[in-house]
């Protein structure tokens, strides 16, 4: 038992402010390289038209800066959650921080298209480490009571960086020189890791195992999968660049269950899917990513195309929807135990969905942009409400050893509905744009048309969530072998037998 621990059983006197500062010093290091991580998400769509000037790069290599890193990404989320339970939590956490810098620093550096682009993979490996362990970090840092409130903050934390992502490429494109896009993720980098070092403990999963084979082929099916969605908006459909990566994809996942249905150490345990707020809740999420993505994809194209603002414009008017979930998440977070995780996704889904259908219903060429805010608000704000009960409801059906693995899914299958949303709803925009090419062409107006019958379809994934949400269980009764079950079953770290588990961070 810690000094710490022991001042805190003490009967009559105040808890010490060392083990706050511990914990605070936790978050905010877990949380601080997550904000790299989201902030890049959409920093580097600005600076695309000058790195294709700079570097003579193709359109296709253009998308492949793009995909390299989705890739990337994806097809390492269950890695990296894998990696950190054998070898540390905080050490691979570290390493995908360093990783991700190494990266950062390398595309700001770099002379050629193929350089940024093997540049680009590095940063997804990192990004991929740093997502899925960060949140199990913030987890087993704060006490069982107010973890809920811990994931609503770094989802809050998520939220900041999305918002930031157009308004700091538009402010970077608009007055430096393109390569900062890459180059201010250094600081944050360096700032993070002091914190992770004083306040985060480090932590092992139970499995001490690595399913490597499980490794390769989850890798592979994934970028396969994520692969072929991403072709679909240049190829379509029914081209083999489309199917035979699909198809590849399926073959792989099949091989994949039938190999983690023997494995000593799975890299993802099955009986995650025996439990229904899991599977609904992944479900959720792949709704939700392929609405919102699918959405946001458009919508920034729409500011600039139809309304005629420049980058840096679009992306300071995109805030009341992309900034609501900084201030809305960490509210959420607060209320999930008391109003329920399923209740505030089906409202947040529900509120998101009604926001882009008022934006569909009133779309057109030259609209007033006071006009769009309001719905933007209400979609945000909806966006809000499902970040953090969605974590928490992930993560309270299963067992704590377990965090990381669970995770690194739900990170996956957003990566993916996200793709998917985009491929989609751009196949759905295509129809109908060529629908209004048949009349004399208007390329404003026939963007209009293609966005808002998009986005009608967006709106109908989302609502579907929502009711789909409701169905998810209050409270999920998956039991450990002490009888504990999920966000309960994590004891303090003066509790016996949690050495080298989750704890909190010690004030020493």
């Amino acid at each position: 038992m810690s000094p710490v621990a022991g001042r805190a059983k003490t009967p009559g006197r105040r808890p010490s402010k060392a083990p706050r500062r511990a914990v605070a010093a936790a978050v905010f290091g877990a949380s601080l390289p997550v904000f790299m991580v989201s902030l890049n998400n959409l920093l580097v769509t600005n600076a695309l038209p000058e790195i294709e000037k700079q570097l003579l790069m193709s359109i296709t290599g253009l998308q492949w800066v793009i995909n390299a890193y989705i890739l990337a990404f994806a097809g390492l989320l269950l890695t990296g959650s894998a990696l950190g339970d054998r070898f540390g939590r905080r050490k691979v956490f570290l390493a995908g921080i360093a990783l991700f810098a190494v990266g950062s620093a390398l595309c700001g550096m770099v002379r050629s298209g193929e350089v940024l682009i093997a540049a680009r993979t590095l940063q997804g490996a990192g990004a991929a480490a740093i997502q899925p362990l960060s949140l199990t970090l913030v987890v087993g840092a704060v006490p069982a009571a107010k973890r809920s409130v811990a994931i609503g903050l770094w989802g809050g934390v998520n939220g900041l960086g999305v918002a930031l992502g157009p308004l700091v490429g538009g402010l970077i494109t608009a007055h430096a020189p393109w390569q900062w896009i890459f180059w201010v993720n250094i600081p944050v980098a360096a700032a993070a890791v002091p914190f992770v070092l004083r306040g985060v403990r480090e932590t092992h999963g139970e499995d001490s195992g690595l399913d490597l084979p499980g490794m390769v082929m989850v890798i592979g099916a994934v970028t396969l999968a994520v692969w072929g969605i991403v072709q679909v908006g240049t190829a379509g459909w029914s081209s083999p660049s489309v199917l035979v990566p699909l198809a590849a994809a399926v073959v792989l996942t099949t091989a994949f269950v039938s190999w983690e249905r023997r494995a000593r150490s799975p890299l993802l345990p099955l009986h995650f899917y025996r439990q229904r707020a899991f599977v609904m809740s992944n479900l959720v999420s792949l709704a939700f990513y392929f609405g919102v993505f699918g959405s946001i994809f458009f919508l920034s194209q729409y500011f600039q195309d139809s309304l005629g603002y420049s980058a840096l414009g679009a992306g300071v008017r995109t805030l009341p929807w992309s900034a609501m979930p900084m201030l809305v998440a960490p509210i959420a977070g607060a209320f999930t135990d008391r109003v329920g995780g399923n209740r505030l996704m089906a409202g947040g889904l529900a509120l998101q969905g009604l926001g882009l259908a008022w934006v569909a219903a009133i779309a057109q060429v030259g609209l007033s942009y006071t006009r769009l805010v309001p719905a933007l608000v209400l979609a945000g704000v909806g966006m809000g409400l499902v970040f953090a009960p969605t974590m928490a409801v992930v993560l309270g059906s299963v067992r704590p050893h377990d965090y990381s693995k669970a995770s690194g899914a739900n990170n996956t299958v957003r990566e993916i509905g996200g793709a998917l949303g985009v491929a989609a709803l751009s196949t759905v925009y295509l129809a109908h744009f060529t629908v209004v090419r048949a009349f004399p062409f208007d390329a404003a107006r026939a963007f209009v048309h293609g966005m808002v019958a998009a986005l009608w379809v967006g709106v109908a994934v989302l609502l579907a969530a929502a009711v789909l949400s409701l169905f998810i269980p209050a409270s999920p009764a998956l039991a450990d072998e002490d009888g504990e079950s999920g966000m309960n079953a994590l004891v303090p770290a003066e509790s016996p037998g949690t050495e080298g588990r989750l704890a909190p961070a010690s004030a020493d």
